[in-house]
């Protein structure tokens, strides 16, 4: 695989998620080599002199104004590392670790932290490599850095600790090293503060669930428009003019992805003309323009967020393009945690109305002549009663975890670090929230689905059809009740892989 290049000038969200999930291995550019050379002769003038320097010749945080004489100072960075690398819980996910240490990786390679070339390099070794530092789910208060995370990372880089390697077996990292022919680094002065003293846990989370979130909202459109023509509701309200009337973008591509996707349906002429009595629909299908796009604009507001925090240099102290080193409060974690608090929000709302409109099919007073819960022998049968069940726990547990983290704030550090952003905690929960709009979008397609079988002789749309014939390679047609988990679980796949949205585009061309 081709290396991605760290230093050439921001990394993309697309790099970034391919060295997390899809394994890249990753170098650095030889202007980034440049640089860090260069900042690192900075650190090297300070270290011998008399003034005191924040992390080259102090203790840190509330120990600051502790000096710390030459002889002592390898141990001082060792000692940082050991002591931070304080996480508890279970293991974090191997694509957030990969994520985190290529953004830590990338902010070293500006040459404004001052630590060697070696030193840096050895992180790109380890990505390479497909050695993953133990990160551990608690430590992190989204502040001073994502500490206790990197701190793990660094302790590996250090060949201590334990890791997983390529084929993610559990290893001590110096054994996994030594196998990699990877040398653990020595560290000097500045460089343990280096290694952990950034926002790269909660990035690399946010650049994760975007990634997702960009399948996601494609994915709840076509499921929208599957709910909305089985349910025999109208695309009318979908307009171009009428939606222009409310200029948000984010409704407009929506609103033109649901128009594509009900084009040339049959199901849906079949109820078009005078004899028609539907003045409008539920608010959960008229209105699926308006809160799916609400949520692109939000999930635009934080691809703008991360790109700025992508082409940020978070450390502390940090050196200067003229050659200073200055204190700085770069490393607060609040830009990034509001807007993953503000995506959990919008998560949990995409996923309400998705399980309301699953709802209605299941509801023989609402479903416009579909069977109760669209069984096939109702009573006997009990259909997709409990699939909805499924998705209402899921949706009560994303509105619990749309309560924001970023509002929170535990003091520590003998109060010098009074007000934390508690950012890593804002991305563990979005993932979660993620993780759970796919299960729900996945129920909506299976239901839908159900109900456009039972719409026949009718034929749904062209694109709609090219959906329906996908899940059916996995899922059986209607019929007598059958163990219904396998199902969802096929259901849930077809969604998180993108085949679903694939299926749709294979008719509609590129959606929105």
């Amino acid at each position: 695989m081709q290396n991605v290049m760290v230093g050439t000038g921001p990394l993309s969200p697309e790099d970034v998620v391919a060295v997390a999930r899809g394994g890249r291995p990753v170098a650095l550019s030889e202007g980034a080599r440049q640089e860090i050379t260069a900042s690192r002769k900075v650190i090297a003038a300070l270290a011998d002199d008399v003034e005191p320097h924040y992390g080259v010749s102090t203790g840190f945080g509330a120990l600051a104004n502790r000096h710390i004489p030459t002889a002592m100072r390898a141990q001082l960075q060792r000692s940082l590392i050991r002591s931070h690398a304080a996480g508890s819980g279970p293991e974090v996910e191997r694509e957030v670790v990969r994520a985190l240490m290529l953004l830590r990786l990338s902010t070293l390679a500006t040459g404004r932290t001052g630590v060697r070339l070696a030193t840096a390099n050895s992180y790109a070794q380890l990505l390479s490599a497909g050695i993953t530092p133990v990160v551990h789910e608690y430590g992190s208060l989204g502040c001073s850095g994502d500490l206790a995370p990197l701190a793990h990372c660094a302790l590996a880089a250090m060949g201590e600790g334990p890791v997983r390697d390529a084929e993610g077996v559990l290893r001590p990292a110096a054994e996994a090293l030594a196998a990699a022919g990877i040398a653990p680094i020595v560290l000097e002065e500045k460089e343990g503060l280096a290694l952990i003293n950034g926002t790269d846990g909660m990035l690399g989370m946010l650049l994760l669930a975007l990634a997702d979130l960009a399948r996601l909202l494609r994915t709840a459109d076509l499921t929208a428009a599957m709910s909305v023509e089985a349910l025999l509701g109208t695309d009318a309200v979908f307009a171009a003019d009428l939606q222009a009337l409310r200029p948000h973008p984010g409704q407009a591509d929506s609103a033109a992805n649901l128009r594509a996707l009900l084009a040339d349906s049959a199901i849906m002429q079949s109820h078009r003309g005078p004899g028609c009595t539907r003045v409008q629909d539920a608010y959960s299908l008229r209105c699926s323009p308006q809160v799916h796009g609400a949520v692109r604009d939000t999930v635009a507001h934080a691809e703008l967020v991360a790109a700025r925090e992508l082409a940020s240099a978070i450390d502390n102290p940090v050196v200067t393009l003229d050659g200073r080193v200055e204190s700085n409060g770069n490393f607060h974690g609040a830009p990034i945690a509001y807007v993953l608090d503000f995506l959990a929000i919008a998560v949990a709302d995409l996923a309400s109305i998705a399980e309301r409109r699953t709802d209605r099919f299941l509801d023989a007073a609402r479903s416009q002549g579909l069977p109760p819960f669209l069984a096939d022998d109702p009573g006997v049968d009990s259909g997709h009663m409990i699939a909805q069940y499924t998705q209402a726990a899921i949706v009560s547990e994303l509105k619990r975890l749309a309560a924001p983290a970023s509002v929170d704030s535990i003091p520590s550090s003998a109060m010098q670090e009074d007000h934390v952003s508690m950012g890593w905690s804002a991305a563990r929960k979005l993932r979660r929230a993620v993780d759970g709009l796919g299960r729900v979008l996945a129920i909506e397609l299976l239901t839908a689905a159900r109900a456009l079988d039972l719409r026949a002789p009718l034929e749904p749309a062209p694109a709609t059809a090219a959906v329906l014939r996908g899940i059916r390679e996995q899922v059986a047609a209607p019929a007598t009740d059958r163990f219904l988990a396998p199902e969802i679980e096929h259901a849930v796949q077809y969604v998180l892989s993108g085949r679903a949205v694939l299926a749709a585009e294979s008719v509609t061309g590129p959606l929105r």
